[in-house]
């Protein structure tokens, strides 16, 4: 995929001024399922979510395919990398002005600020474009760097979900966590 094909269409709705340089975030398309993949399959990716080893290209393949009003999926590329993925999903009914994050960073780009940009321009959107007061998401407690981003960006820690995963064959606990729009 060509840098122009990777970048067209991005218009950032947040301050890109603090973004890595060369950082480029954009909507999700049905041709990053490779990427995706690729990514999900990464060991410290992976460590950071409830996915098993070896994601099926069709299993992202059909998610990608789901789309909705009510969700927001963005990748992030260096020099026509995949490198990160963030999304949030807005809760039904009465819970609609909530919405729930996932996010991740490839392993070999963790540290360089791809997540906080990220993580800013789903917050922008949620804020000001979709008018989502509540943007919740589980961490697992030991992800120290990302429980630190999240708290940076204004959300909180809510709760302990005890043994709320099996990893690497032991349990792991989760927080839970939230950002109130003021």
């Amino acid at each position: 995929m060509s840098t122009s094909d990777t970048t067209a269409g991005f218009i950032p709705v947040s301050k890109a001024d603090n973004w890595p340089e060369g950082l480029v975030i954009r909507s999700e398309r049905p041709e990053d399922v490779d990427g995706l993949t690729v990514l999900q399959g990464l060991p410290r990716f992976r460590a950071g979510t409830l996915r098993l080893p070896y994601p099926r290209r069709k299993d992202v393949e059909t998610r990608l395919s789901q789309s909705s009003p009510d969700k927001v999926s963005l990748v992030g590329f260096l020099g026509g990398n995949l490198v990160a993925a963030a999304s949030f999903a807005r809760s039904a009914g009465r819970r609609g002005h909530a919405a729930s994050l996932g996010m991740g960073v490839h392993d070999d780009y963790s540290g360089r600020g791809i997540g906080r940009a990220m993580l800013g321009e789903l917050i922008e959107i949620a804020d000001n474009w979709m008018n989502i007061h509540r943007l919740e998401l589980t961490v697992f407690a030991d992800n120290e760097p990302a429980v630190r981003l999240y708290q940076k960006l204004g959300f909180e820690i809510e709760g302990t979900h005890k043994d709320f995963a099996f990893r690497s064959g032991s349990f792991v606990d989760a927080y839970a966590m939230a950002r109130l729009r003021a």
